[in-house]
């Protein structure tokens, strides 16, 4: 399995660059983008791009297949060059883009490890303004390139093999929900926070990834998968686990959507827990 991470060394001259730049708190970042950016990437808003709009599927719903073929497309995507995409945020929305490209199909993408800091770092030059694609994008977009859950499949890995939720502690315990009307976490799942995947930045190396979600229940044959609040933080956790050599599905509606159905159960606590059907109390 080739790793779904490259290094500023190694960013192939024919490869398309996509900035991914993008805060839960501010969205988007173009003028970010606009400030200074690798030279040659085109910006992509996660929310717009993505995305289908928010719903009954969760926050962040996977895009329709044309919807985000015609975005690759104005991107200059091609079914043929590599795709590198980055951010500056630790890999979280960059990961989202890598996630989606891969799902739909795309052959060859990788996520810039330490992202725009690693690439200052290596004394590299940004760009200004809008560089636009620099060829035309031909993407064909087809589902099912990468494994995902719905809830149901969720709920039994939960029993059944080994469900990660990648959000903060806090979330996952239920003292705090922010974005969800209902705190807590699917009954068996234990928590892997997105931070545990890094340091300094960077992703930790295969074998200390594959050491750390081992001792988590992911040893040889077990069937493993990940959600988070809306499923960005999650595909983080999957690319960190392809890193390890661990494939892993993804639930992409996530928790915002296990709760939009208050008969789901809901666990608390530091434990992966039973669950219980009545809905828990979000916190003020």
């Amino acid at each position: 399995m080739a790793s779904p991470l490259v290094s500023v060394q190694d960013v192939p001259d024919s490869a398309t660059l996509l900035d991914v730049r993008w805060q839960l708190a501010t969205g988007a970042q173009p003028e970010l983008y606009a400030s200074g950016h690798i030279p040659g990437a085109v910006f992509v808003d996660l929310d717009r791009d993505l995305a289908a709009p928010p719903g009954a599927r969760g926050r962040h719903p996977l895009p329709e297949p044309d919807d985000f073929e015609a975005v690759m497309r104005a991107a200059g995507v091609t079914n043929e060059r590599p795709v590198v995409v980055y951010d500056d945020a630790n890999g979280l929305p960059a990961a989202r883009a890598w996630w989606l490209l891969r799902y739909f199909g795309h052959p060859e993408v990788t996520l810039l490890d330490g992202g725009l800091a690693a690439w200052l770092a290596a004394g590299r030059p940004l760009s200004d303004g809008d560089d636009g694609p620099h060829h035309p994008g031909n993407f064909d977009a087809h589902p099912g390139g990468m494994p995902v859950l719905d809830a149901d499949g969720a709920a039994k890995l939960g029993t059944s093999g080994l469900l990660l939720d990648a959000r903060a502690p806090e979330r996952y315990r239920g003292e705090s929900e922010p974005l969800d009307p209902v705190a807590g976490h699917i009954p068996g799942a234990r928590n892997r926070p997105m931070g545990d995947n890094l340091v300094d930045g960077r992703f930790k190396d295969p074998g200390e990834l594959d050491r750390e979600f081992q001792a988590l229940g992911a040893q040889s044959g077990a069937s493993v998968g990940v959600y988070c609040g809306s499923g960005l933080t999650a595909a983080h956790a999957v690319l960190a686990l392809e890193v390890a050599g661990i494939p892993a599905a993804l639930y992409p509606g996530s928790w915002s959507e296990w709760v939009t159905d208050r008969s789901r159960p809901v666990a608390t606590g530091d434990e992966p827990g039973p669950g219980v059907t009545a809905p828990a109390v979000s916190p003020d």
